[in-house]
């Protein structure tokens, strides 16, 4: 069943002050503002992280395809093109957990692994491969982060206003 989008509300209307767009998601999220604000708390604050922002979207591409939710996985590989600058060859290699980068791939296969184990993730590869205890605490955030939205949208059977994946 899906959750109705709302499309008046102040939030909504500060948030158009500053995006080029309001996406669906945050239309269906704005139903509970306890949800949207957290949401845009934490998406705010893991930006400020120390994770590069190429490798924030390869973890989004990648909790997206393997929770199955098409609209963030076309909503990162949009943004993963167009601002973190990932090449199609690399947004498919997110997509499966993957990358050519060695630092990269193990970021990526943390996160997956994360999200199917539903948290019984070993980090020591991460580790190994050069991620701090800092980075590896935000990776952790970011698939947390993802996962609410993967959620939120298959639940909510947002409608797809990203170009197709």
């Amino acid at each position: 069943m899906m959750i109705k989008p709302v499309q008046d509300d102040p939030k909504l209307d500060d948030l158009a002050k500053r995006l080029p767009r309001v996406p669906n998601m945050l239309r269906v999220m704005a139903n509970s503002p306890a949800v949207l604000d957290g949401y845009l708390g934490l998406s705010r604050s893991l930006k400020k992280g120390t994770l590069p922002a190429a490798t924030s979207e390869r973890i989004a591409l990648t909790v997206g395809a393997a929770n199955g939710c098409g609209y963030c996985v076309a909503a990162h590989t949009y943004s993963g093109k167009k601002a973190a600058g990932l090449s199609d060859a690399e947004v498919e290699a997110a997509k499966a957990g993957a990358s050519a980068d060695p630092k990269e791939a193990a970021a990526v296969a943390f996160a997956r692994e994360l999200t199917e184990s539903r948290g019984n993730a070993d980090p020591a590869a991460a580790r190994a491969a050069g991620w701090s205890d800092e980075q590896i605490l935000e990776i952790i955030a970011l698939v947390a982060l993802q996962t609410l939205t993967n959620y939120v949208n298959k639940v909510g059977g947002t409608e797809n206003d990203w170009p197709p994946a």
